[in-house]
């Protein structure tokens, strides 16, 4: 068994109507200005509204930056930084799914220590405590509200860097499930695999612990009996709840125990072809699995379990969870190969340099070199 540390530094509100409760947090830190960061949809659809119209009724000024894009740059980094600047903000409230999450960590680091983002790539860069941050998921997938980590891409090397410190961790998380039940169902379904990786990988971690166990168990618990619920009609109440609070949990337990091979690889599908986080992870996992199936000590059994509902096949191996996965994706409507989301053979050398290059590479369960990671592209392709 690993020795492992723990803490858990956020303070967490869930339930319906949550948000309502920002005035008091804000006024629990002394802070009298946020700065909204967001995406240009949420703001059309009026979620961004639904966050200042509450601190508008309570006297508190705001600003709003509403920019991010789907694999947010260092470019829109630094506009937002600079808009958090201009504003005299003195803390700032994510609200989205991961890429507001992630530029807003970025936007709290630059605005505390100054520089470029590319400064704190890789682990424990990070100075000291960064602008107080709330962070508001309006997504069930990414977990950002509470991990430790910003993923930035650097276009001008189609990379994905990531800025990896538990400075970057919201003060708050504001759990709404309402939030998420507007969520379109392609959406829905990326981002509820995507949880279902994280917890799948943190749980065969080898960093993982008793404590990150824990987290990883109860979320493949609510995820696996929700994910096809949800998708199906998000405006579930149970069903919204149980994927938020489930991306949640795993969100915890890969802060503490990383991934693996799906996410290093993920990330470089992003940076050279913007291919959606969760869509990537969603066609990577069977074959990663396929692969790590050598190093199972029993674990796939649990996963599985948890996904179907109970154990329901009289010989388990670890090919039945790869086929359970094939069988869940594609009754989400998730793309089953590399080529259906544009991706081509030519950049796969580069994009398996760049894997390599991951720390989650080296907590995979089985031992992997980059000869390894490009062969599991190509089957993935």
């Amino acid at each position: 068994m690993n020795n492992f540390s723990f803490k858990i530094p956020q303070e967490i509100i869930c339930g319906v109507d949550s948000i309502e409760k920002l005035p008091g947090l804000l006024a629990k830190q002394g802070l009298k200005k946020a700065m909204v960061v967001s995406g240009p949809h949420l703001n059309k659809m009026g979620v961004v509204a639904k966050i200042t119209d509450i601190l508008a009724q309570a006297g508190l000024a705001f600003d709003s930056f509403t920019e991010t894009e789907a694999n947010p740059s260092v470019e829109t980094v630094d506009k937002a930084t600079k808009a958090f600047a201009n504003s005299g903000a003195d803390c700032i409230i994510a609200l989205g799914g991961g890429s507001p999450m992630d530029v807003a960590k970025a936007v709290g680091v630059l605005a505390k220590f100054g520089g470029s983002i590319g400064d704190y790539e890789g682990a424990d860069k990070v100075p000291g405590a960064i602008v107080p941050l709330i962070a508001i998921p309006t997504t069930a997938g990414t977990g950002s509200e509470v991990t430790a980590f910003a993923v930035i891409t650097d276009r001008s090397r189609n990379y994905k860097l990531t800025v990896f410190s538990y400075e970057l961790l919201p003060a708050f998380a504001v759990l709404d499930p309402t939030l998420v039940m507007t969520t379109p169902e392609k959406t829905a379904a990326a981002c509820g695999i995507d949880a279902l990786v994280h917890a799948i990988e943190a749980y065969l971690s080898k960093a993982a612990s008793p404590f990150s166990d824990a987290m990883a168990e109860k979320a493949l618990a609510l995820i696996g009996a929700n994910i096809r619920l949800f998708v199906a009609d998000r405006t579930n109440p149970e069903a919204a709840a149980a994927m938020l609070y489930g991306s949640m949990f795993a969100g915890i337990a890969f802060a503490w125990a990383r991934l693996g091979n799906v996410h290093a690889m993920a990330h470089p599908l992003g940076g050279y072809f913007d291919v959606p986080h969760g869509v990537a992870n969603a066609v990577l996992l069977p074959t990663v699995l396929e692969f790590n199936a050598l190093a199972d000590t029993g674990r796939y059994q649990t996963i599985y379990d948890a996904i179907k509902g109970g154990a329901g096949e009289v010989v388990f191996t670890p090919q039945t969870l790869v086929a359970e996965i094939r069988r869940l994706t594609t009754a989400l409507g998730i793309p089953q190969t590399l080529a259906e989301v544009g991706v081509t053979a030519e950049m796969i050398p580069a994009m398996a340099v760049d894997a390599m290059k991951s720390g989650n590479i080296l907590v995979n369960p089985r031992a992997t070199t980059l000869i390894q990671i490009e062969d599991l592209y190509r089957q993935a392709l």
